[in-house]
Order: structure tokens, then sequence, then C-alpha cells
């Protein structure tokens, strides 16, 4: 495993390449027009759609950890009912799928093999994906709206159906407005519009926490905490093993043949999965627990069942983290795997030539490389269910509350933050500067 190593006196050459990088006109037009489309968003952000109660809506979020962790990726969007409330996650889940199907439907593996064109052709079928999963998400936030009396209860018909019209239209709007980004601007789009919601919504979280709590001395060290969390991420995120790959081919030069040869190594990260785990487990263990507080108002056997429930699913349980721990580690392998199975790295190594020192091609090389991704993946696994559950502890320890789901927050701000740095490196030096993420 190899950690990412930063130079002495990095923030200072980070500072001055973010200076350098406005020097060039094409550069900064980009840079420009990166952050013009994320303040489009934000502005966006704040357009509700019609006949919302917005003190029941307040009251709602304060009651519902689902709907508190799916406005996480709708920067606040949610919580005002605008019309991305829906924000990119329709997308998310989407992709999500498709990676998932990829590896048991044969039709989805011919087309992933395709190529460039196979990726337009499967970048079209999450596309056309989003938007049913757009109307279901959409159509079930609408209805809890109205069982709630946060939307007119008389609002029926063609006013519901432009409300969901609105929320889907959002949606894809989004996802345009982020392959914008990426096609012109710098970083992934998607990712973008992601940091910046949650960058957005970092200033009202900590401003409840200050008005919440008295604690001034514990959310001093929750701070230091997440600076500690924040390196730790940095550091996995960046860590691999190189694993040494030799390349020998034939090659016909002036009527003879000659055999080149060279050598290079597969980087395998310790953590691969990224923050997919984190989402896949904290949604499975918030929903029982959201649906037993809908049910605990009922009286008889179920309403005592779902009081039950929802007490031990309360995020501020124990058995709620120990849960979110084992699920995360669990989904981290399942995820890895799916993908590194995707990647198809022996067969790849095959057809290129190369091989991996002191393993035979083919079967073998896949095997060896399992056990490699295996036991990487139980480091990761760790790791990130340690992410998962130290806001829990640092609660416990600090007596600050309000900043529960902060650890896939700083997930993912550091990964889209890591990703865009290096796209700026990249444009930097095709422009022959001296790159600042070594």
């Amino acid at each position: 495993m190899i950690p990412s190593e930063a130079p002495a006196g990095k923030f200072p050459r980070l500072l001055q390449a973010a200076i350098d990088a406005f020097k060039f006109p094409d550069l900064r037009n980009k840079i420009l027009f990166t952050l013009g489309i994320l303040a489009l968003y934000r502005f966006i952000a704040y357009i509700p759609i019609p006949g919302i109660d917005q003190a029941r809506l307040d009251n709602l979020f304060q009651n519902n950890e689902l709907l508190g962790f799916l406005d996480l990726f709708s920067g606040g969007a949610l919580s005002r009912m605008s019309i991305v409330a829906l924000g990119v996650f329709p997308y998310i889940t989407a992709s999500i799928v498709m990676q998932l199907l990829t590896p048991v439907i044969p039709t989805l593996q011919q087309i992933s093999r395709e190529g460039e064109s196979g990726r337009a052709k499967m970048n079209k079928i999450t596309h056309w994906l989003t938007v049913p999963i757009a109307v279901a998400q959409g159509f079930g936030q609408i209805t809890l709206l109205r069982q709630s009396n946060i939307l007119d209860g008389s609002t029926m018909g063609i006013a519901i159906l432009a409300a969901l019209v609105s929320m889907v239209a959002g949606t894809i709007f989004l996802i345009w407005l982020g392959e914008l980004i990426t096609e012109r601007g710098i970083g992934n789009g998607i990712s973008l519009i992601i940091f910046a919601g949650i960058v957005a919504g970092f200033p009202g979280l900590i401003g409840q926490s200050f008005v919440s709590t008295a604690n001034v001395l514990g959310i001093g060290f929750f701070v230091i905490i997440g600076i500690i969390i924040i390196a730790l991420i940095v550091m996995f995120n960046e860590a691999h093993r190189r694993i040494p790959v030799q390349y020998g081919r034939s090659v016909f030069r002036s009527g003879r043949m000659y055999r080149q040869s060279g050598s290079s190594y597969l980087p395998l990260r310790i953590n691969s999965a990224g923050m997919i785990p984190l989402i896949f487990a904290f949604s499975i263990v918030i929903l029982p627990g959201t649906i037993a507080n809908y049910l605990a108002t009922n009286s008889g056997i179920v309403g005592r069942i779902a009081r039950i429930f929802a007490d031990l699913f309360n995020p501020g349980a124990p058995l709620y983290w120990v849960l979110v721990f084992l699920l995360v580690v669990l989904f981290t392998f399942f995820y890895t795997m799916v993908v590194f199975q995707q990647q198809q790295l022996a067969e790849n190594l095959q057809k290129n030539g190369g091989f991996v020192l002191g393993i035979r091609p083919g079967q073998p090389t896949q095997d060896y490389l399992n056990k490699v991704i295996l036991r990487l993946t139980l480091g990761g696994a760790l790791f990130l269910g340690f992410v998962a559950i130290v806001p829990y502890i640092a609660s416990l320890i600090t007596g600050v509350q309000a900043l529960t789901l902060s650890s896939t927050s700083l997930l993912i701000l550091v990964g889209v933050a890591l990703d865009t740095l290096r796209q700026l490196e990249s444009q930097l030096m095709m422009r022959d500067y001296d790159g600042f993420m070594r």
C-alpha cells in the first residue's frame, strides 16, 4: 500500500497553482464556466413548487431521518421542496442499478465492451432509466407531503401532475448542467453539483450546532475530529498497491521480427468503492425506522411493535450504528467485487501482451488479482465502516448531536475535491506547468 505523499509547502504551491491557472485564458474560461453553472444551480434550488406550507415542511424534516439523508444530495432543495428537490439522486440510483445489472445481463455486457460507442449507449440507457426512477421518487414525495398536510389537500389532478413534471424536469435539467460542466468546464459535473449542495448546507448545519448547544468546547473537539477524519479519508483514498506488470510483444520492422518489452504497474486502490457502500447502508438502516414512525401512531399490536422498532432504529441507538458498520463492510466487499469483475483486468492484460511477474497469464492472473483485491478490500471496508460510525462516537465524546450524517458528506467532499484537483493538474501539465498533486 502506497499512500499519497504531500511535499513540503504543498498548500502555498496549491494557492499559487490556482492563481496561475487563471493566467491561461482557456483554462480560466473553464473555471469560470464551472462556477457559473454551480451558481445557477444554487439559484434554482430556491424556486419552490406551489402550495407548500414551509413551517410544516420544516417540522417533517426534523422528525424524518430518511428525508434528511436524501436532502444531503439535493443541497437543501428537498427541505425547501424546490423544483430540483430530487437533485441528481435518481441519476445516481440509475447508475448504480446499471453497474449491478451489467454483469448479469449478457446484452449489457456486450454493449459495455464496445469501447467509446458502448459507453455512449450505456450512458443513454442510464438517462432513460433515470426518468422512471425520478417519477417514482417524485410521486412518493408528493404523496408524503399531502399525507402530512404540507401540500394543499385540495390540490388534485393537473396541479399534482404539474408538480411531478416540474420535479422530474428539474432533475433532468441538473443532469444536463452536470454534463455541461464535464464537457466544457473542470471536473465531473454530477459530482460537483452534489459537492456544491453539501458545501451550501454546511453553514446552516454548523450554525444549528452552535444554536442547539452551548458546548463550545465540545464543538471544538468535534471540529478537530473532523479534520483528522478528512486527513484519513485523503490518505485512504490515495492509498493503493502497485502490482508489477511486464509487457512483451513482437513488432515487425524492416522485414524482421523484433521483441519489445517494458514494465509498468497496476494500481489497485484500497478504497475502490468510494461512497457507494455508505449510501446503501444508510438508506437500508434508515428505512425501517422511518416506516415504524408512521405506524407508531396506530393503536393495538401494530402500533406497539412499530414503537419498538422506532426505538431500535433510532439514530441515537447503538444498534443503529452497529448495523450501519456491518452493512458498510458487507456492501464494500459486494460493490468492489462487482466493479472489479467488470474491469476484466486479467483479460485486458493478456490481450495487450502484459503479465504479472511470477504469475501465468489468464485464469491464474485473475485468481491472484482476486486474492489481492480481497485483502485490500478488507482494509477499505473496515475504514469505511469506521468513517460511517465515527460521527456517532464523536457525538458521544463531545456531546454535539447535530452532525450525525457528516461522514458521507466528508467522503464526498474530499473525493470530489481530489478528483477536480487531478483534472486541474492535468490541464496545467499540458501547458508545461509544474503540477502540485504529486
